[in-house]
């Protein structure tokens, strides 16, 4: 996972400023947990398992809530509030030298705002891809991925030691 260019528009501390601004009015869609898993190669497989066995119970205060089919690739809190998958492919949006990013306690992510639905972030610097979708309630929010960071941080090594915490 290497790149030539930093796949953030804005300063960090300016996308988080905005990302971390009060959501207000957001509401929750009835959304069913379910997400497709990645196939990512063995070595990155490895690295989402260890990282598996480090998520959290509980993200933003929601409880875990695995989406189906089970797998020790994906992840979720709050039945699809959160959902987190691990070895997914590089988004074709992390070439965009305007994309946005956001960094939290150590771990960077691009940020993506998807039409209808609440933001994705996909890890970066990282040896494997690690996707974190929120729903509509966490539409100015990043806050979810303070508790994903440690985790991350811990499990999938960096590529990049300048651009890691």
């Amino acid at each position: 996972m290497t790149s030539s260019h930093r796949p953030f528009g804005l300063p960090a501390a300016a996308a988080a400023a905005v990302l971390l601004s009060a959501a207000a009015g957001c509401s929750s869609p009835d959304a069913a947990a379910s997400v497709v898993v990645p196939s990512p190669p063995a070595k990155e497989a490895a690295l989402c398992q260890a990282l598996a066995k480090e998520l959290p119970d509980t993200v933003a205060g929601l409880a875990r809530s695995d989406p189906e089919p089970g797998s020790e690739l994906t992840a979720g809190w709050g039945d699809g509030a959160i959902v987190l998958r691990c070895g997914v492919p590089r988004p074709e949006k992390m070439s965009d030298p305007k994309a946005q990013g956001v960094s939290a306690n150590g771990v960077r992510w691009m940020l993506e705002r998807r039409e209808g639905a609440g933001p994705r972030f996909t890890s970066v610097y990282r040896r494997t891809y690690v996707e974190v979708t929120l729903d509509e309630r966490y539409a100015h929010d990043a806050g979810p991925l303070t508790d994903l960071a440690g985790p991350v941080e811990r499990t999938v090594p960096c590529t990049l030691k300048s651009e890691c915490g």
